[in-house]
């Protein structure tokens, strides 16, 4: 893994699977990205995921014509994405929470097929990230995803403590709703209400 920092922008180049680690809790076999070939920390991040023949879930999908299971596909989008706002100063190895996912398959990746991956953060603020990610297949594009991941650690820095506090900020913020959001049942409504109102 190469860093390199010019003018506050941090990069980093070629991070392997054990480097991918240290900046994201995924581990086997839930870890669905082997390589991130750039990452501009806060912009945008990109790399691959190859399907061999043995990965665990291709005998039980399907055995007569084993393909790539949408969950894969849609965690291997969100993994990259993760690499583009973990790699900020502060967020490394933070746990990291769905708030709100639109996932589009386009083609069948079977064994033996490399997923390209490009994600692009459009916007990180108090620890609630927006963005999209596409996978492409041989140029074409295989799956896509647009994505708001919340970091809960950062995310409860911003509740208020108690009514005096809140009516002093101003009011329920989107932060603040979607810091409770994920605690509630409820909380995809609310989310998406605080971050168009945002």
């Amino acid at each position: 893994m190469r860093k390199v920092e010019k003018e506050g922008i941090i990069t980093y180049k070629d991070m392997d699977a054990f480097e991918i680690q240290k900046f994201q809790q995924n581990r086997y076999p839930l870890l669905f990205i082997d390589y991130v070939e750039e990452v501009i920390a806060g912009r945008k991040a990109s790399g691959y995921k190859n399907f061999s023949y043995n990965e665990w879930f291709f005998p039980a999908h399907f055995e007569d014509e084993p393909n790539v299971p949408g969950f894969v596909q849609m965690e291997a989008l969100t993994q990259m994405f993760l690499m583009s706002f973990l790699t900020i100063p502060g967020n490394e190895g933070k746990k990291t929470a769905f708030i709100k996912t639109m996932t589009d398959f386009r083609e069948k990746i079977i064994p033996g097929d490399r997923l390209d991956i490009v994600s692009e953060l459009d916007s990180y603020k108090r620890g609630l990230a927006k963005g999209k990610s596409v996978g492409f297949l041989n140029g074409k594009i295989a799956c896509k995803a647009d994505l708001v991941i919340a970091i809960p650690d950062v995310l409860k820095d911003f509740k208020p403590r108690n009514k005096t506090e809140l009516l002093a900020r101003g009011g329920y913020r989107a932060e603040v709703i979607c810091f409770e959001a994920l605690q509630w049942r409820n909380y995809n409504n609310r989310i998406m209400n605080a971050l168009r109102a945002s």
